[in-house]
């Protein structure tokens, strides 16, 4: 089995995290994809801006990245305590089944237990994306069903004027 590597994203991969935006964005099936150096300009603004706005870890097998972890932190989880909170998993089809999400996985456990103050990882997937439920059932993750998402976007007039 190949070993695959994971380890912070750096200035010098912004241009492949951008790609891999789009690849995520076309895995979902957007059919409207944002310009590449806007997407990427956003990406560098993001995660290597100061401060950083997230964050994000690559896996990478015989130095070619083939899935990424992107995360942020929020306040307050349990108490006054943080949780690290999982956006995006996402593994390239040529990288699956190799332990890739795993890892992956695992190393989102590993960076909130080295973080003071961090109690927990969340993260959501869609209810039809049953591939990747399954994946967290055989991590032995259980879903919690106590929450309801909204979602507005940042450009639409106030809905209570």
């Amino acid at each position: 089995m190949q070993h695959v590597v994971v380890r912070n994203a750096e200035p010098s991969d912004a241009k492949t995290v951008a790609a891999m935006i789009e690849e995520i964005e076309r895995h979902y099936g957007a059919t409207s994809i944002q310009p590449f150096e806007e997407r990427l300009a956003q990406v560098e603004a993001a995660l290597f801006g100061t401060p950083p706005l997230a964050y994000c870890v690559l896996a990478v097998i015989d130095g070619e990245v083939i899935g990424l972890a992107a995360y942020s932190f929020l306040w307050p989880a349990a108490g006054s305590a943080h949780s690290l909170f999982l956006k995006e998993l996402y593994v390239q089809p040529d990288g699956r089944r190799l332990g890739t999400g795993t890892r992956l996985m695992r190393e989102m456990q590993a960076i909130a237990a080295a973080r003071p103050g961090c109690s927990r990882v969340e993260w959501m997937t869609d209810r039809d994306n049953d591939d990747a439920r399954a994946f967290y059932r055989r991590l032995g993750f259980e879903e919690f069903a106590g929450k309801v998402n909204y979602r507005v976007a940042s450009a639409v007039s106030d809905p209570l004027a």
